[in-house]
C-alpha cells in the first residue's frame, strides 16, 4: 500500500550564539507559530544551550516540546546509533502532521546539527519538506564583540576546527589574512605557542560564549597558558603580515591586454 501519510515541515531555525536579541523575525515567527519544539542536548535531561538561548529571550517552553539526545564522543558506532535514534524520533512527530521546529544556536547551516539531522530524516522519508532559516553566526557575533573586522575589500577569511591541529593552522596562517579557530579549549596552548612565534599574538582575540550573559572577550592571549576554557569558545587571529600576491582585477586585465594590442 501507498503510504498517503501528510508529514509536518522540519524547520532548522537558527537562533544566534547567544544574545536572543539576534534571534531573526523569521526564526522568532517559527518559534511562536504552534510548531512543536525539539531541542538537542549532550545528554537526557541536560541543559540545552539552545533552548537558554530563547528562555532567556522570554518565550515559555511548551509543555510537548522534545529534547534529542546527541553525545559529545568520536565513537562512531555510539554517533551513529545516536543520530539514527534523533532522526526516527523527529519523524514519528512529523508523521503527526504538524511542523517541528529544530531550535539551533547559531547559525543552521554552519558546523551545526541540523544539517546532518534533516539530511537523515530526509533518507528516512525523502517527501518530507525542510526548511532552514539563516542566522547570526558565533564568529560574525564575536566580530562584532570585538570591533575586529573579518575581511576587508581583498582580505582573505577561513573558517576552521581547531582540531586539525597546529600544523594545518600554521600553513593557512600563511594563506588567509584572518583565521577563525573554533571550538579552541583542547589545543588552546599549543595555539597561543604557535601565534607567539609568528608574532600574532597580540593581533589575536579570544571569545567565549559570545552573547551569552556568560561572554568573556580576552585580548591579552598569554594570560589563557594553562586555563580550560569553555567548549563554546573561539580565536579570531588577525595576521597583518602576511605575504599577498598580486590581484588580477577584470578591469586591470582589459587594460593590459588592450595596451599589448596597441604595442603589436
Amino acid at each position: 500500500m501507498t503510504d498517503t501519510k501528510t508529514y509536518g515541515k522540519l524547520i532548522g531555525a537558527s537562533l544566534g550564539p547567544g544574545d536572543p536579541d539576534l534571534i531573526t523575525r523569521r526564526a522568532w515567527a517559527a518559534l511562536q507559530s504552534g510548531a512543536r519544539w525539539i531541542y538537542p542536548v549532550k545528554k537526557a535531561q541536560e541543559i540545552s544551550y539552545a533552548l537558554s538561548i530563547v528562555q532567556n529571550g522570554g518565550l515559555p517552553v511548551p509543555t510537548d516540546a522534545v529534547e534529542l539526545v546527541f553525545p559529545m564522543t568520536r565513537d562512531a558506532e555510539a554517533l551513529g546509533k545516536a543520530w539514527t535514534r534523533a532522526a526516527r524520533q523527529t519523524v514519528e512527530l512529523l508523521a503527526e502532521g504538524r511542523d517541528v521546529v529544530f531550535l539551533v544556536e547559531g547559525d543552521a547551516s554552519t558546523f551545526a546539527t541540523f544539517g546532518h539531522l534533516a539530511r537523515v530524516v530526509r533518507e528516512i522519508v525523502p517527501e518530507i519538506e525542510v526548511d532552514t532559516i539563516p542566522g547570526v553566526s558565533s564568529f560574525t557575533a564575536a566580530a562584532a564583540a570585538t570591533g575586529l573586522p573579518l575581511a576587508e575589500e581583498d582580505e582573505t577569511l577561513a573558517i576552521i576546527p581547531t582540531a586539525y591541529g597546529i600544523g594545518v593552522i600554521e600553513h593557512m596562517l600563511d594563506e588567509f589574512d584572518t583565521l577563525i579557530l573554533l571550538k579552541v579549549k583542547p589545543l588552546l596552548d599549543d595555539v597561543i605557542d604557535l601565534l607567539e612565534r609568528r608574532g600574532i599574538l597580540a593581533t589575536s582575540c579570544f571569545i567565549e560564549k559570545v552573547g551569552s550573559p556568560d561572554e568573556r572577550i580576552v585580548r591579552d592571549l598569554a594570560t589563557l597558558k594553562g586555563e580550560t576554557v569553555n567548549y563554546l569558545s573561539l580565536l579570531i587571529v588577525r595576521n597583518a603580515k602576511r605575504q599577498r600576491g598580486e590581484l588580477r582585477r577584470g578591469c586591470r586585465q582589459r587594460k593590459e591586454a588592450a595596451e599589448a594590442r596597441a604595442n603589436a
